[in-house]
């Protein structure tokens, strides 16, 4: 076959594995939205109409309104320096309520159930294309924050509400020192404020909202020493570990393409301001240390096969400054990084959880591409793909790079083209073993190796670009992808995985050539963006990124053709079934559920239980594959029909 013909095959290949897989993903979309924003209900400078209006001037699809816990003193609807009045809750008749406020403040859980929810419910009113969300962004007990979410009742049709996320509020946010009992709560409300109760938290969600729920650190990169050097509060692997072990279903990820991207010290993140300092220092490319560094820590968590993903929001507050003039240390939503999900149903809440928890998610700055097609096989991101019988698969992407300008107003650099994108490859080996106790003071207890945040079996393997390139000094070429016409491009790599071994794969890509100076070093990963201080909105609008969530891949490692198939009693009921199924029969530990194409959709892990029970409400309708690991270390299948 000649060189013709072969690019002819690949292309058509190309489309088949494309429209194959727009198939196996029915009528859904991706989904442009936001977790992470503030109005003066706290610490932003704007009222919530507002930003309201200025999500939907961006173009996002959703959106979650998420101020901090504990008391605010100011009134978010009239508040801001948009309608030029500042006006604090002492001021207005209105009776604050719950135990120990000081000066203006109001308990956050009474702002979110008597005023910042029916803002939100007006604005959907306003935007009845968009999905509006209540959230809240939590002070995380003995950490930084979190982007927290509860669909909850409040899409309610009839009588809509956001109690459940108020009595989160109030139960566990470390700024909230009411002790009112509000709302019906019934649950004794931990007073101390450590790592402990953190978990407590994320295991409160699990058992309650484990299907309707999110719990994102936000600038996880980010800690502070609040009281001295003896207290770090901050996210480390080991507290990352610890959350996804009680909360897999509602701890999936992690915002560490963070906000405040055109402050002086990109994203706020540097080396100390005061108290404060960085995990990494700085963000590299914009994007914090722990998911930018290759072999780092996000790898080191995929590297034991957790589904822990990768996310982007604004935290966007809009500072100005003592005068009321801009300040320009952040972005409005949407106007330079977003998440793209993938949903089922466009304006479905509980679609768009299941979107975020599922792993089919990419990130982008700047625009600089707006379409993602990442494929394994017929596997998409968040999902295990099976090789072939001789360890092989095939790897297809295709991006699409705008040819019509971003929302960048601070330069005239406003039609950035792809320069390259990489693939990236990392072993799946064994779960860390956990501490027998979890330390509520987050700090001692812990192993080396569950405090380990580095992996030396993650790579680049293959690189695509308008260029082809001789091997960068990490041996890794640059070949020529498909240029398909309008800012298309496309490639695909073959990759082989060992018998009975299992990977991921991962992707980035840029606007900036290997060896850009202070940018991009010679193997084409980012540099830190303490290089090109002090930073500017220009330059962050130049500096451009995106990455995708992981496919995993499996050679009979999860395959449903090699197991050991012993004699223990293991029993699905019922059959068929609908919103879930339960399995027992034997001290369960792992629990994974497979496609009739043998993709894998669900996996869950157990403490030895005798009866497990496992959500599948969001696979489609269809035959499955249930392998069950036992305590004894078999393996076995059994098969049930979703209807």
């Amino acid at each position: 076959m000649n060189k013709k013909s072969m690019n002819f095959l690949k292309t058509n290949l190309l489309a088949l594995v494309m429209c194959c897989t727009m198939m196996a993903q029915g009528q859904g979309r991706y989904v442009t939205g936001d977790f992470h924003q503030h109005t003066t209900y706290t610490d932003g400078s704007y009222t919530m109409g507002h930003m309201m209006e200025k999500n939907n001037y961006y173009g996002l699809d959703w959106w979650a309104n998420s101020e901090h816990g504990g008391g605010w003193p100011r009134w978010g609807t009239v508040s801001g320096f948009d309608c030029g009045a500042l006006v604090n809750w002492e001021n207005t008749g209105i009776v604050r309520k719950g135990n120990n406020l000081t000066g203006s403040n109001m308990w956050r859980w009474q702002s979110l159930t008597e005023w910042s929810f029916r803002d939100v419910q007006l604005y959907r009113k306003v935007f009845p294309d968009k999905m509006i969300i209540q959230a809240y962004e939590m002070n995380v007990p003995g950490h930084e924050h979190a982007s927290v979410g509860i669909i909850g009742n409040q899409f309610h049709p009839t009588n809509p509400d956001v109690n459940a996320l108020a009595i989160f509020e109030y139960l566990f946010d470390a700024n909230d020192g009411d002790d009112s009992q509000p709302l019906g709560v019934t649950d004794t409300k931990i007073m101390a404020n450590n790592h402990g109760k953190a978990v407590a938290a994320a295991a409160w969600l699990q058992t309650h909202y484990p299907t309707e729920s999110w719990f994102i650190p936000a600038h996880p990169e980010r800690f502070r020493y609040p009281s001295g050097v003896d207290k770090y509060e901050g996210w480390n692997i080991e507290h990352l570990r610890d959350m996804h072990n009680v909360a897999p279903d509602v701890f999936f990820g992690f915002e560490s393409f963070p906000g405040h991207q055109p402050s002086t010290q990109r994203a706020e993140y540097h080396a100390g301001r005061g108290a404060f300092g960085s995990y990494g220092i700085c963000t590299y490319g914009g994007c914090g240390y722990m998911s930018s560094k290759v072999g780092g820590l996000w790898d080191a968590l995929l590297s034991e096969g957790r589904r822990f993903w990768l996310f982007a929001s604004s935290d966007s507050h809009i500072v100005t400054n003592a005068d009321g003039s801009f300040a320009n240390a952040d972005f409005y939503p949407g106007e330079f990084q977003k998440t793209y999900t993938f949903v089922a149903e466009k304006n479905n809440p509980h679609a768009l959880v299941n979107g975020l928890r599922s792993g089919n998610s990419w990130v982008v700055s700047g625009d600089l591409i707006d379409e993602l097609e990442f494929n394994i096989e017929t596997a998409v991101m968040g999902q295990t793909a099976q090789t072939n019988s001789n360890g092989t698969a095939t790897i297809t992407i295709r991006v699409h790079n705008p040819q019509t300008p971003n929302f960048n107003t601070y330069s005239d650099y406003t039609t950035p083209q792809l320069d390259h994108f990489d693939i990236i490859e990392g072993v799946v080996g064994e779960r860390v073993t956990p501490p027998s106790i979890v330390p509520e003071d987050g700090i001692t207890g812990y192993s080396n190796e569950y405090k380990n945040d580095e992996v030396t079996t993650t790579k680049v393997i293959a690189r695509f670009g308008n260029t082809a390139a001789e091997n960068d000094p990490c041996g890794v070429p640059t070949s020529i992808w498909t240029n398909e016409g309008n800012g298309y491009y496309s490639a695909s790599f073959e990759i082989n995985v060992p018998d009975g071994e299992k990977r991921y794969y991962r992707l980035r890509g840029t606007n900036l050539a290997l060896n850009t100076p202070n940018e991009v070093d010679p193997c084409g990963n980012p540099l830190p963006d303490t290089l090109m201080a002090p930073n500017t909105a220009a330059k962050t609008f130049a500096d451009l990124w995106f990455y995708s969530n992981p496919i995993f891949v499996a050679n009979n490692y999860v395959g449903i053709g090699k197991f050991n198939n012993a004699d223990e009693d293991i029993t699905v009921y019922p059959n068929p079934a609908n919103n879930h199924i339960y399995i027992k029969g034997a001290e369960i530990n792992e629990v994974r559920v497979f496609s009739i194409m043998g993709v894998l959709v669900k996996e869950q892990l157990f403490n030895a239980d005798l009866e497990c029970k496992i959500d599948i409400n969001n696979i489609a309708n269809g035959i499955y594959t249930v392998q069950v690991k036992t305590n004894t270390g078999n393996t076995i299948v059994r098969k049930f029909v979703k209807q």
